[in-house]
Formats: structure tokens, sequence, C-alpha cells
């Protein structure tokens, strides 16, 4: 999320075939950096609860194929603080 952010705010294009929801009211690159760092803090708690429903979130509003990734990394966490 952080490096496609990165090279979006370069000017490189990078198209992929999901955009973030926020991404037209706020600059989506740095909203993808600020949730990026967000999703690598948390990623050490991840079976935490809380943790789990933030990388959700951030993985939500990230889009994109991290945002996907970070997404599905907040459900693991979900899921294994429930088993």
């Amino acid at each position: 999320m952080i490096i496609l952010s990165l090279l979006s705010m370069l000017s490189f294009a990078v198209s992929l075939p999901f955009q973030s929801p926020i991404a037209g009211f706020f600059g989506a690159g740095i909203i993808a950096i600020i949730l990026g760092v967000v999703a690598i803090i948390g990623s050490k708690k991840a079976s935490e609860l809380i943790w789990a429903i933030v990388l959700i979130v951030v993985g939500y509003l990230g889009g994109g194929i991290g945002g996907l990734l970070v997404l599905v990394g907040g459900i693991l966490g979900l899921v294994s603080h429930f088993i």
C-alpha cells in the first residue's frame, strides 16, 4: 500500500481495477501512506480484537491490492482471536 502510493505521488501511473473509497475526498497518496503505516504498526497485534477490527477498516479504506491484503490479514486476525 505504501509503495504504490509513493509511486502514484511521483507520477508513475499505477492503474488498479479497484480504488479506495476515500480517494476522491482527500489526496489518495497521502491517505494511503498514513493507512499503510497504521497497517504496519497494527500487523504485529492482529490477533487482538481491536487491532483486527482496525486492520479490516484500514484495508477497506486503503483500497488497491495492499488494502485487500490488509483486509485479509484483519479477517485472519479476527478468526484467530476466536479460535
